[in-house]
């Protein structure tokens, strides 16, 4: 350990370098997947933008609580099931998963088809549910 500091100690530039560079392809990855919006944000943009959300988990979860007027495509079958968003291709579209991991992944998938206004909800329902938003149940 001691020849680890001594290397960072004589190496500093190297060291911050490569982590810069690692902090650089972080964000850029996680920015492609669209930008993130906040539980306030993404209330203003389906009231003022009609966008569609879409909630990328499992059904029973679903069940459990939703986003009004929410869609449910788990992320398991997003690639089967993406033709049914077709028809909102120009339109905003927010991806909702449990905890915010899913939806990077699956605005990837999505834009790489050509849809040009994918968002992700920061902090998926977790944050939804810490913020004391309404959900529906079925």
């Amino acid at each position: 350990m001691a020849l680890f500091f001594e290397f960072l100690a004589e190496q500093w530039i190297v060291a911050t370098a490569l982590m810069v560079c690692i902090g650089l392809l972080i964000r850029h990855e996680s920015a492609r997947g669209g930008p993130t919006l906040t539980p306030q944000q993404l209330i203003t943009d389906v009231n003022q933008k009609q966008a569609l959300v879409v909630d990328l988990r499992d059904s029973k979860e679903f069940d459990q609580g939703h986003i009004v007027d929410a869609i449910n495509i788990p992320h398991a079958k997003l690639a089967t099931r993406k033709t049914e968003l077709k028809s909102s291709k120009d339109k905003p579209i927010i991806l909702v998963c449990k905890m915010g991991q899913h939806s990077g992944a699956a605005g990837k998938t999505l834009v790489a088809d050509g849809f040009t206004q994918v968002s992700r909800l920061s902090g998926g329902m977790m944050e939804w549910q810490n913020m004391q938003l309404p959900l529906v149940t079925k």
